[in-house]
């Protein structure tokens, strides 16, 4: 993890700006973090030291189960704020969020602004809206899985994994995210390979044919 200095912060925040989201000045404390692929942003059972506010990049959310079971349960993208159930509620138990991409964040510290978050009307309504909108997502999956084929689901998984046109998340995790059986997403896998949707690079695979995956994921949002 990188927390950007000097000029490089200046100039990240120059040309990137969430001071529309807040009545008050949050620049004067607020950091810059860049995370690399697979590099944790927050570690799950560690209560997080700031409010993050994602501007660039994705990343996943887990979270482990007594059984010692861990399953992906949601994606975060730009323009989703992360440690925004620890801000509101003191004994939330925290997911384990892990970046999917090169993701760069805005990072505001809670022990200094957790009063003014708090009592920002501007930044509650916003927040409102966002926690709206992932409970809608949350619904919405439970009903593609029993509404869609996996090809639609696949597409739309793949195309959310995907870092630079690879795709490489452990098929185990897909079968769980996606509630599937190892074989069947391994024959759909195969199948995507066979119309060259994708070529296989190991345990890795190339999107060849980003437009084909983009039209079966659409179908899910035309739902």
């Amino acid at each position: 993890m990188e927390v950007y200095k000097g000029e490089k912060k200046r100039l990240y925040l120059e040309k990137n700006s969430i001071a529309p989201l807040f009545s008050f000045q949050v620049e004067d404390f607020m950091e810059v973090h860049e995370y690399q692929r697979d590099e944790w942003i927050i570690r799950e059972g560690m209560r997080p030291d700031f409010l993050f506010y994602v501007m660039e990049g994705k990343a996943k959310i887990y979270v482990s189960h007594q059984n010692g079971k861990v399953s992906l349960i949601n994606f975060i993208n730009a323009n989703d704020f992360i440690g925004e159930m620890e801000l509101l509620n003191d004994v939330y138990y925290t997911k384990g969020i892990q970046a999917l991409t090169k993701t760069i964040c805005f990072a505001l510290p809670v022990h200094r602004y957790c009063t003014q978050l708090l009592d920002d009307a501007k930044f509650l309504r916003e927040l409102t809206k966002f926690l709206s909108v992932k409970a809608t997502f949350m619904a919405a999956k439970y009903s593609q899985s029993l509404a869609f084929p996996l090809e639609n689901r696949l597409a739309d998984f793949i195309l959310q994994t995907a870092d630079e046109g690879i795709y490489k998340e452990k098929h185990v995790t897909v079968c769980d995210y996606l509630g599937v059986s190892y074989r069947h997403l391994l024959h759909v896998l195969t199948k995507f390979c066979e119309n060259n949707y994708l070529q296989k690079e190991g345990r890795s695979y190339r999107i060849k044919q980003s437009h084909v995956l983009y039209e079966l994921a659409e179908a899910l949002k035309n739902k």
